[in-house]
């Protein structure tokens, strides 16, 4: 007999750890390949680990709710034959991976428990040698906010927190003290509950959605340009095409791939709009990767991504939104389909809404909502003269990062989708 390690797999680009959230096999319970042992949970989705061989699990390394990084060992499994065929092919690890697995084991000579202080917060080994390199003091670290389970600190949260970092590091517990007094935690007002009130505590995903949006409105300078939008042609045209569409390619022709290829048009005339934000500079996209807003049946909200999206046909453009949307609802995303985003599409028309302002999805400098299609009177000019006619209209809504798009290009870009949608040939061949 032999032991084989399992290893929790590389699950996406700069996914660098996830969570455990359910074991779903025992100690003694013996597995087949590609049965499920264990389920976790990245910032973004969830995910099942199967088992890479056939055996029976004699060791389990980690807890529920512990946060384990890729190529880390999690299980123990004994299986039939020597211990060289026991050793599955290493797969390969991203850089930012490697270098988070290099530092969690340079830092093993710090303590992986709680702080030898008055604190109730667990920091990970990783987040203290950070805290210890930047000079900050347990008091200061105490305030972070922290996007993990349970609010814990990670460490994208410190290292955003030493990037924004507007003082100098503190090196006396007097001089930590007036940094506190002086910048102190903001704490939302407390809410008053009687006992016909029902508290329901956010799931995990919904805390980090919370964050998410609390830390764009912190990061960008949010400004909104909105256009009305006649639709006519493209709601008589696909009420023509519909039909013969999902008839010869087993997929429904919805509204939303036709905006996406508009909006992926304009991007390509504006580059300017394909863009993040890196402290004094501004990173280009090579790619355009259109964020596609979905609901979940819980509620909550998560934003696949169609890489590529510009050098899709309709046929193309639809067959990714379908299937994207499909996945979202059943839970079966991958960590890879919510990564990479260049811009976002939300399309909040499909619940009635005329138009809204959307918050941007970090580190995006733009979105575009899409309001609800409706007939509305409208004057229609013609060669004969104006009159008035029942058109089938939309607002959209940009919403764009002020410190780095102005009101023109920010204007432009989304009047340029307008141009596109008004634009429609009603005789398009698909």
């Amino acid at each position: 007999m032999a032991k084989f390690e399992l290893k929790l797999p590389k699950m996406g680009e700069s996914v660098a750890e996830a969570t455990i959230t359910n074991w779903l096999k025992n100690v003694g319970d013996t597995v087949a390949v590609d049965d499920t042992i264990l389920e976790v949970a990245t910032d973004k989705v969830d995910s099942e680990v199967p088992s890479e061989v056939n055996g029976v699990i004699k060791e389990i390394l980690f807890a529920v709710n512990d946060v384990v990084q890729v190529g880390q060992t999690i299980a123990i499994l004994e299986v039939e034959g020597t211990e060289t065929e026991a050793q599955a092919p290493a797969q390969p690890i991203q850089v930012e991976q490697a270098a988070a697995v290099i530092e969690k084991q340079m830092d093993t000579v710090v303590d992986e428990t709680r702080t030898s202080t008055n604190s109730e917060k667990f920091y990970s080994p990783l987040v203290k040698n950070i805290a210890k390199a930047e000079n900050i003091a347990l008091t200061e670290l105490d305030a972070i906010a922290g996007s993990g389970k349970d609010g814990r600190v990670t460490k994208d949260d410190i290292l955003a927190y030493v990037k924004n970092r507007t003082t100098q590091p503190q090196t006396t517990t007097a001089n930590t003290a007036t940094q506190a007094v002086s910048q102190p935690a903001q704490k939302a007002a407390p809410v008053s509950v009687n006992g016909s009130d029902e508290i329901i505590e956010m799931d995990r995903m919904r805390k980090l959605i919370a964050h998410h949006m609390v830390e764009s409105l912190r990061t960008s300078a949010h400004v909104q340009s909105v256009i009305e939008v006649d639709v006519t042609n493209i709601v008589n045209w696909r009420n023509k095409v519909k039909n013969s569409f999902e008839k010869r390619e087993g997929e429904k022709l919805t509204f939303t791939p036709i905006f996406m290829e508009a909006v992926a048009k304009a991007l390509r005339d504006f580059p300017l709009m394909n863009i993040s934000v890196e402290g004094d500079y501004i990173i280009k996209k090579r790619n355009i990767n259109l964020g596609m807003a979905a609901a979940l049946p819980s509620g909550n909200l998560i934003v696949p991504v169609i890489k590529n999206a510009d050098q899709l046909n309709l046929v193309g453009m639809a067959k990714a939104v379908n299937d994207l949307a499909n996945r979202a609802r059943k839970g079966k995303l991958k960590p890879d389909d919510t990564q990479g985003g260049t811009f976002t599409v939300t399309n909040i028309g499909s619940f009635g809404s005329v138009f809204g302002t959307p918050i941007i999805n970090q580190p995006q400098v733009g979105i575009l909502a899409l309001g609800a299609i409706r007939k509305v009177p409208a004057v229609i000019e013609t060669p004969e003269g104006d009159f008035i006619g029942i058109r089938q209209k939309m607002f959209i809504t940009h919403s764009y990062d002020h410190r780095v798009v102005d009101g023109a290009l920010g204007g432009q870009f989304v009047q340029r989708v307008a141009q596109l949608l008004e634009a429609w040939d009603v005789n398009r061949e698909v």
